[in-house]
């Protein structure tokens, strides 16, 4: 994607979009709490009337079921709806904050304040979800938004379009759909906000096109998250959960784990376990517990991972249908082509440790994760986990379940992403938190003004 100015019908169209939602901004009709609830609702209601039409949309694109799409889509989507219309009015009041002695008599309190025009990239591998959580954030925050679903699940963009362009004034919210050209086309033109979804390669493009502006962005990348399992780690649990989160949505999910770090003493049953919950849980297309890999690029890119002398379990897969088998790999290294770049796809690779030392060596080796995940009891090796190992979220003794708790943010760290959202946090992220400090005329001391003695130096450094 090669950012740079165009003149071409797509640009012309994409500066009128973003021309007149400015206009939409400057009127100020986006501002009232009020009105961002009663279009908050609208959204909510729109979704719930076409769920049927996101559900045959989403199956269609990449074989996503009913039940996978409320789990993993809609659910989070609802909620993040409901916090929003319920706690808005108490988060965008001011908040108070104490005065230092330094400025007294005198108030302080921070206010928010929305960015102006923003602009929503989401992700392909859930299309709802992450799209259309950032746009809720940006809408509570009183901002106008142009959202650009990804191309890949043609069908789920076209539902988001049909919803949104059909419902809302163009100026307030709209959805461009379209490829390199638009996107290209979108970030050539500025923005007071881009929240971007995505991998790390096209994160830098973003992130180049935002710098001429000073652009305030927000980028959801990916890495590799480790899941290691300490020698006292409960694996019957610890294995299920482990493999649930990694084969949601067919490993296609920037928060899953991506290898096993597995103890050396343990690794054989944790191997073991790791079949039977595969077997157990039966994955596949037709029972609605697996999603095809999204197209047949990415296809490609996923089997081409597999490396027949190291595969422990599955190493099958379907060009024509676009399904990788469930596929373990061991006695990995660093050097393989596994561990060189984010599978996103439903291969899991395992590596050994005998003690946390090399264990947490191996980790640091990679760039910062978006996720980390330690299954294990022993109070020192949690520590030990949770000041050496950085990663974006993570949980301990779960998998993937910490992005369901509204009250943590989510976010990267270096490589991995910047900016966090979710909640009160996605507020915040498309909101400036702008101080203000206000004082009275009641009382004016002379302290701060010119004439300064060592008295008034000593005075000054004991109130503040």
């Amino acid at each position: 994607m090669n950012i740079q100015a165009q003149n071409t019908p797509v640009d012309h169209k994409i500066a009128n979009v973003v021309k007149t939602q400015r206009a939409y901004f400057r009127t100020k009709a986006t501002l009232p709490v009020d009105f961002r609830l009663k279009q908050l609702i609208k959204l909510r209601d729109l979704l719930k009337a076409h769920e049927q039409d996101m559900f045959d949309a989403i199956y269609e694109d990449f074989g996503k079921s009913k039940h996978q799409t409320q789990l993993t889509e809609l659910f989070p989507l609802y909620e993040e709806l409901g916090l929003a219309i319920k706690h808005l009015k108490t988060w965008a009041k001011p908040r108070k904050v104490p005065t230092n002695l330094l400025n007294q008599p005198a108030k302080s309190y921070i206010v928010a304040e929305p960015l102006g025009t923003t602009l929503v990239i989401g992700a392909w591998n859930f299309p709802y979800n992450l799209s259309l959580v950032p746009l809720v954030g940006s809408m509570m925050a009183g901002n106008t938004t142009v959202l650009k679903p990804s191309e890949l699940p043609a069908r789920t963009s076209q539902i988001m379009a049909k919803i949104i362009n059909e419902n809302f004034d163009a100026g307030y919210l709209h959805v461009v759909e379209g490829a390199i050209p638009e996107t290209t086309a979108l970030l050539n033109q500025r923005w007071d906000k881009i929240f971007f979804t995505g991998s790390p390669q096209v994160g830098r493009i973003v992130n180049q096109a935002a710098a001429p502006h000073l652009t305030n962005v927000t980028l959801e990348l990916g890495g590799k998250n480790p899941a290691i399992f300490a020698k006292d780690a409960p694996i019957n649990v610890g294995v299920k959960r482990m493999i649930w989160a990694k084969f949601l949505n067919s490993g296609q999910l920037c928060l899953t784990p991506d290898y096993v770090l597995a103890h050396s003493s343990i690794k054989d049953q944790v191997m073991e376990r790791m079949v039977h919950e595969i077997e157990k849980n039966d994955f596949s297309v037709e029972r609605g517990n697996f999603t095809r890999i999204i197209n047949e690029r990415n296809f490609d890119r996923v089997a081409g991972l597999i490396d027949p002398d190291k595969v422990y379990y599955g190493g099958d897969s379907n060009r024509v249908e676009r399904v990788v088998r469930p596929t373990i790999l061991h006695n990995v290294s660093l050097e393989d082509p596994i561990m060189q770049e984010e599978i996103f796809g439903p291969i899991i690779a395992v590596m050994t440790f005998d003690t946390l030392d090399e264990a947490f060596d191996i980790v640091h080796q990679l760039e910062k994760p978006l996720a980390g995940y330690l299954f294990s009891h022993d109070t020192e090796t949690k520590r030990r986990f949770l000041s050496e190992i950085p990663f974006g979220s993570g949980a301990i003794n779960e998998a993937v379940m910490q992005t369901t708790n509204a009250n943590l943010p989510f976010g990267g760290v270096g490589t991995s992403g910047m900016g966090r959202y979710h909640g009160e946090f996605s507020f915040e992220c498309f909101s400036h938190m702008k101080p203000v400090l206000e004082k009275t005329f009641d009382f004016e001391p002379n302290l701060k003004y010119y004439g300064h003695s060592d008295r008034q130096m000593k005075l000054i450094q004991k109130l503040v």
